[in-house]
């Protein structure tokens, strides 16, 4: 049986696509929802369509009340928030959960919260191309994986709670130290993004002698480049905070991409096609999964 969930006073600090749509998503959850952002027109947004009962740029004012605080900034902001201010802001039994996309630095950070304010890392597998308040959607969550990293911070009480709130938002909630995360996430999220952009920069330099690369670009070019999009400013956040285990994966990547090389030049068909076929099948499965919902 889930438990219920109810916040008196929720806290959602940031007010992008994520913490937009985390407060769509629990308005029927919260007595009061308060939205934290800099930017004067986000918070004019969220207050214009009811997401948030009210909005400011002043941390303080918005969490020295709340019972439960999401921290949805990008992950250095995150980890500045912890180290440097919000724990002299927050009451104890307060329950601190963020959404950043690495998580041993921010787990480690949250070692500095005072003892008594309750803090469990957090990486919900979900999002969209375009961020910005106005893509926020109350179903972002939904059936999709939501992980928890314990912290220093973590009560056995705070562990329910958090998974509480995750089953809320129709999350799935799975648990997992930050260093495990963080060496998954490299593989399936951080280095796809990278040889997406250098896909991008190899098709871009070959355009520069022949414009018709980009004419004949259609849907296998769209498909492995999407990620190239994302913005670049949140992409180098969390690449700089997990530069080692994506630099492992990277180097694992070279070492498969010249053994494909070395059967292409080798003219080598049955071989190459004997190393692809298990790929594609591996493939097939997964998309089969996640269609299925796991």
């Amino acid at each position: 049986m889930k438990a219920s969930f109810h916040a008196r006073h929720l806290a959602v600090v940031g007010l992008g696509l994520m913490g937009g749509s985390l407060a769509l998503a629990m308005r029927d959850h919260a007595d009061h929802i308060a939205g934290v952002d800099h930017d004067q027109r986000t918070r004019d947004y969220a207050l214009k369509r009811g997401m948030v009962d009210c909005a400011s740029d002043d941390l303080y004012e918005a969490v020295n009340r709340a019972d439960v605080v999401i921290l949805a900034a990008p992950v250095r902001v995150i980890v500045e928030m912890l180290r440097m201010q919000i724990g002299s802001y927050l009451r104890s039994n307060t329950l601190v959960i963020d959404i950043g996309s690495t998580k041993q630095d921010i787990v480690d950070a949250m070692a500095s919260l005072p003892i008594g304010v309750n803090a469990v890392g957090g990486h919900p597998m979900t999002g969209k191309e375009n961020g910005g308040i106005e893509e926020s959607d109350r179903s972002l969550y939904e059936n999709r994986p939501f992980v928890l990293c314990p912290s220093r911070r973590t009560t056995p009480a705070a562990r329910l709670h958090a998974r509480s709130f995750v089953e809320t938002l129709g999350a799935l909630p799975i648990e997992m130290d930050a260093e495990r995360h963080d060496q998954i996430v490299a593989g399936i999220s951080h280095l796809p993004y990278l040889l997406s952009a250098t896909l991008v920069a190899t098709v871009a330099r070959q355009a520069e002698q022949d414009p018709a690369y980009w004419e004949l670009a259609a849907g296998g070019f769209r498909d492995t480049t999407r990620l190239a999009a994302s913005d670049v400013t949140m992409m180098g956040d969390i690449l700089s905070t997990n530069t080692k285990a994506v630099a492992t994966l990277l180097a694992q990547f070279r070492m498969q991409l010249a053994m494909l090389e070395t059967l292409l030049i080798a003219g080598d068909d049955h071989q190459l096609s004997e190393s692809l076929q298990p790929l594609r099948h591996a493939r097939k499965e997964w998309a089969e999964n996640y269609e299925n919902g796991r």
